[in-house]
């Protein structure tokens, strides 16, 4: 692939691209040969690319990019993150950065933040994971594990669950997530925002169960506090502490170098009343040449013990 062939693949992706949050170019997945460091995405009234590894194209492209957004006109700013730096910083490249920006999905907002760090508040790859626990989160208590800024959380209060409960270590990203339900409309009544490391804090997570629906989505990897390798066995051992006789689990990893087979041995081993149900789909914008290196979304299932 050439810079030129990025040039038409943006423009033809561009063709479907409407208010909702669109991934018009993933690198990351290694389909795309040499370009497997960048993203692009359509998110509200801005295009925002990444940019993972620094390159001797990295001025070619972001000329492209410029090029592309000035003839597109569909968008209000042009920002670039360089990933690959010490501080992921965000550059301004072209137009005037909204006041507010959203990232909409399903008929549902999200604050996001280009500016602030490295993550701009929602990861749009995770969209089939929030469409199952809104299918499934109605009348239900649900556990949002590693629950960043809620928007799990805010797909299952749409749906009708009758509480949630979030946990995660950073305050500052609770505080949006309970912005992300005012929001939406969704009164937080039923809602909880734990600011707990999940590791230290099983008393405090178990009180406010037992839960139907639980969600575990954490990083690979975060300095201090959790590592997959490790720690996510650690959680599933749990899982009996405070599931609800009849419980489903979304069990989610990102890491590419631990495939899908990782987490149905952690089940099998340390939560065997869970039965593996099935591997939800990733979207086709997220293409992966390798499919155990993408997202892993995995579902299990406890049912109540029938006599007879």
């Amino acid at each position: 692939m050439t810079i030129a062939d990025l040039h038409h693949h943006l423009r033809t992706a561009s063709t479907t691209v409407t208010e909702e949050y669109t991934r018009l170019f993933h690198g990351r997945g290694n389909t795309y040969g040499a370009y497997r460091f960048l993203t692009v995405d359509s998110v509200d009234k801005v295009l925002f690319a990444v940019l993972f590894e620094g390159s001797e194209e990295e001025e070619s492209i972001v000329s492209m990019l410029r090029d592309f957004y000035v003839r597109e006109g569909r968008w209000e700013a042009l920002v670039i993150q360089q990933r690959y730096l010490p501080t992921a910083p965000s550059t301004l490249i072209a137009g005037e950065l909204p006041r507010i920006t959203y990232a909409i999905e399903n008929s549902l907002k999200y604050h996001v933040n280009f500016q602030n760090a490295q993550n701009i508040g929602f990861f749009p790859d995770m969209k089939l994971g929030r469409e199952f626990i809104r299918e499934h989160a109605q009348g239900k208590k649900v556990l949002n594990l590693f629950s960043y800024t809620c928007a799990f959380s805010v797909v299952a209060m749409y749906a009708g669950a009758k509480h949630v409960v979030n946990v995660d270590m950073n305050k500052n990203v609770l505080s949006m997530g309970r912005e992300n339900h005012h929001l939406n409309g969704l009164n937080t009544k039923k809602v909880e925002f734990m600011p707990y490391n999940i590791l230290k804090s099983w008393s405090r997570i178990r009180k406010s169960g037992p839960y139907d629906l639980i969600i575990i989505d954490p990083p690979s990897f975060q300095k201090g506090s959790f590592a997959a390798t490790s720690d996510y066995e650690k959680i599933i051992r749990r899982l009996h502490e405070f599931a609800a006789e009849e419980c489903v689990v979304l069990s989610a990893l990102n890491a590419p170098e631990l495939d899908s087979k990782f987490i149905r041995t952690l089940f099998r081993k340390n939560a065997p009343e869970f039965q593996y149900v099935e591997r939800l789909k990733n979207l086709e914008n997220f293409p992966e040449i390798e499919e155990e290196r993408s997202l892993k979304n995995l579902i299990f299932k406890k049912e109540a013990y029938k006599v007879g």
